[in-house]
């Protein structure tokens, strides 16, 4: 997207709003154009968001905003801002794809016997041209309407984009076609078209194109409706961010509980948070200890501990004890509604790209009428006659008028699409496959992504003269009864090995661990600052092992009775069976690997060097993964994403090409352009693959969609093309588009291997 160079520096204010009328992606750009010609002002516009960013200085005004876009001919409002959670649903606003699929199929239904009936000759009736105009016509006239009243627009302001070309094609093969029938010999009885491909000058008056009018309006609308219908989920992350935080909350007044929604809360209330709940805002702990987890924000993978005194997020969930929290930020000032504006701003400033037959389109449409008009005249100058010349001028326009194109792109994107869907790969538009192409880096999130995402017993450690087994079935039956993350890993670790034990006397120790009987011994299951605390014994064997887990980034949990320790279990967030060969992959397509993740240092570089990555950027915040993405795309890469939890949603909306796990949070799939449903990320190399190949076969498509009509623009021109040659220059090219797009039907994903030997190549 182009900006112009007007300084920033005079610009005081800002703002967004909401464009309207927009077809194509020309159509932002002559807004953004137009915006940046006035003083101090500097704007950007997406087309894919349908939402223009301004700054200008203190003399311009938004009314003067306004009425720029409005004299380009499109629609400009300030976007209403989005109701807070907990708030009254708003009223369900008006499907606008409706009436766009109404259009197509009322087309579909009329055009299939228009084309029919002017490809088969046997099957033309006496009079079948009139059935064929009263058929015709409401496609061109009523479900055209959206490309006439484009066309409009543009030639008011002396522009002319495909929607143009449209419209003068369909408009001239349908006008060209009423004068033959009314005033020509084409409505006679028992007219035909025979099925021929001689190319033979004629003077028009018994051609008819309704077939040609009536197909490429229905193509185009087709196209155009699969490209709302992608467009329509843009603002669907922000709606994601904000369904996250609570609805209600139950607000402390005195000693007694109310229980008021969400946007009543104000800064200073004290409220409650039990276990499984979320929390409501951003605060601080007053009453209660607890575990937090974090990981959709933070990325950290392990539950984060909270006592009095510490700061929670809102949109957190408590996973432990019950907390008491006064409320420090709410509404627009928390982290989740920044994250929300992160996420806003990264799409909003991700220039579009610029479709291909928009580009082609600048130069084509202009070239074709003028061709078209000096091809009327120099047959008017030959002295050829009026309707020889007018034959040839829409010959001219509807030749040229792109049939195939209309289908260049949807075909390829519904064959591409419904291929990844089998394969767990959901592409969001065609947009997207362009930055596939572009991408040379991909940034990699931890949890969820290269990890599991949960927490799994990985080791178990029995002290000298303890049994092994012994010390993971105590522990497993202790760990059952508490909802702490760590501790059901640790039970379903245990689970595994056999059958546990009753407990009883069980208690859970906030923020140290749990205690009880178990087949008759007090056991302690929890940080080795509980077993300090008891006095109890912790050999040095078992004390070497936890802490060279904790170097290693796992957590170390002690099992003890009988007054020492007889054991040590270790839990971590485990890396996914197929990363390392993904990585790997992902090298072989030539994009270099950054781990960038919110956990700590040490983590991170275990992992990393795991599956074998050699940059890593750790305890990075959201707004920090959104700035490293920018770091790099400044450096000139193209930055490919990849993250699951709401912490990665704003750098997956920043990035050229977002990928998101599909076992990860609703925001991230919705800020992301592709989503890998399986959760694997071998699922992201075949994403990558088939992505670049779709793209492949759009330009092979749009092509030969132009190639096509190029061609028989001279035969055009020089009166030769008679209406069999148009029709079937028109029923070819779609035809070929088709086929070729059905190609992608024999994709094939990469070998997957469900766990690969590491290569030696890779660090330790």
């Amino acid at each position: 997207m182009t900006t112009t160079s007007t300084s920033r520096s005079t610009a005081a204010n800002r703002i967004e709003l909401a464009i309207g009328g927009m077809t194509c992606s020309s159509c932002a750009a002559r807004i953004e154009k137009k915006l940046n010609r006035m003083p101090g002002v500097t704007a950007t516009v997406n087309y894919a968001t349908e939402k223009a960013s301004v700054a200008y200085p203190d003399g311009v005004t938004l009314d003067d905003l306004i009425t720029t876009v409005e004299k380009t001919g499109y629609t400009a409002a300030e976007p209403a801002p989005p109701a807070p959670a907990g708030a009254a649903p708003a009223a369900q606003p008006v499907d606008e794809l409706r009436g766009l699929r109404t259009r197509l199929w009322v087309s579909v239904v009329l055009t299939v016997p228009v084309i029919l009936l002017a490809m088969v000759p046997p099957w033309q009736f006496t009079y079948w041209q009139w059935l064929s105009l009263t058929l015709a016509a409401p496609v061109v006239v009523w479900a055209g309407q959206p490309f006439h009243r484009a066309a409009w627009t543009n030639f008011r302001h002396g522009a002319a984009t495909m929607d143009t070309l449209v419209s003068l094609g369909t408009l001239a093969a349908f006008g060209w076609s009423v004068w033959a029938l009314f005033f020509g010999t084409a409505g006679v009885a028992g007219m035909t078209h025979p099925f021929s491909f001689d190319i033979a000058r004629t003077d028009g008056a018994g051609n008819i194109y309704l077939e040609a009018a009536a197909g490429v309006t229905t193509f185009v609308l087709a196209g155009r409706y699969f490209e709302a219908r992608a467009k329509r989920a843009a603002g669907a992350a922000l709606r994601s961010l904000l369904e996250l935080g609570a609805k209600d909350v139950a607000v402390l007044r005195g000693s007694t509980e109310t229980r008021i929604p969400i946007d009543q809360l104000r800064v200073g209330d004290r409220f409650v948070v039990r276990p499984g709940e979320k929390v409501a805002t951003d605060g601080v702990v007053t009453e209660g200890t607890s575990a937090v987890d974090a990981s959709m924000l933070t990325g950290e993978s392990v539950p984060v501990e909270v006592e009095v005194g510490d700061t929670v997020v809102g949109a957190t969930v408590n996973a432990g004890g019950r907390l008491v929290v006064r409320a420090t930020r709410v509404g627009g000032d928390t982290q989740l509604a920044q994250m929300a504006r992160l996420v806003e701003d990264a799409q909003s400033g991700k220039a579009a790209v610029q479709r291909l037959a928009d580009r082609i389109s600048g130069v084509f449409v202009p070239i074709v009428i003028a061709l078209a008009a000096g091809t009327l005249g120099w047959w008017l100058g030959s002295g050829a006659g009026p309707t020889a010349a007018f034959t040839a001028a829409v010959a001219v326009l509807i030749i040229a008028c792109p049939c195939a194109l209309g289908l260049a792109t949807p075909t390829a994107l519904l064959v591409g699409t419904g291929r990844g869907a089998q394969l767990g790969i959901l592409i969001k538009g065609p947009e997207v496959l362009e930055s596939t192409r572009k991408a040379d880096t991909v940034v990699l999130d931890k949890t969820g992504t290269i990890t599991s995402g949960q927490m799994t017993l990985v080791d178990v450690v029995a002290a000298n003269g303890a049994d092994r087994a012994e010390v993971l079935r105590l522990a497993g039956a202790l760990e059952v009864a508490s909802e702490h993350p760590i501790a059901q890993a640790v039970a379903a670790g245990a689970a595994k090995a056999g059958p546990l034990p009753a407990v009883t006397g069980f208690a859970n120790l906030e923020g140290l661990g749990v205690s009880g009987v178990v087949d008759g011994r007090a056991v302690l299951v929890g940080r080795p600052r509980l077993l300090r605390e008891r006095d109890l014994v912790v050999p040095e064997e078992i004390e070497a092992v936890g802490t060279a887990a904790q170097a290693a980034g796992r957590t170390a949990v002690l099992v003890a009775w009988d007054g020492r320790a007889r054991g040590l279990l270790t839990v971590a967030d485990v890396v996914r069976p197929s990363s390392a060969v993904a990585v790997r992959q992902l090298r072989e397509l030539g994009l270099n690997p950054v781990l960038l993740t919110g956990d700590n240092e040490t983590v991170a570089r275990t992992v990393a060097d795991e599956v074998g990555i050699d940059q890593v950027i750790a305890e990075v915040l959201p707004a920090d993964k959104v700035a490293v993405v920018q770091r790099l795309q400044r450096e000139g890469r193209g930055v490919a994403m990849i993250g699951d939890g709401v912490n990665d949603a704003a750098a997956l909306a920043q990035a050229d090409l977002g990928l998101a796990m599909g076992t990860g949070t609703d925001v991230a799939i919705e800020a992301s352009d592709l989503t890998l449903v399986r959760g694997e990320l071998t699922a992201a190399v075949d994403a990558i693959r088939l992505s670049r190949r779709t793209l492949s076969i759009i330009r092979g498509n749009l092509f030969w969609a132009f190639a096509y009509n190029v061609a028989a623009l001279p035969l055009a021109a020089a009166g030769l093309l008679n209406p069999m040659i148009a029709g079937a220059a028109m029923a070819f090219s779609s035809v070929f588009v088709v086929a070729n797009s059905l190609r992608l039907r024999g994709f094939r994903p990469v070998a997957q291997v469900a766990v690969e030997p590491r290569s030696p190549g890779y660090p330790r």
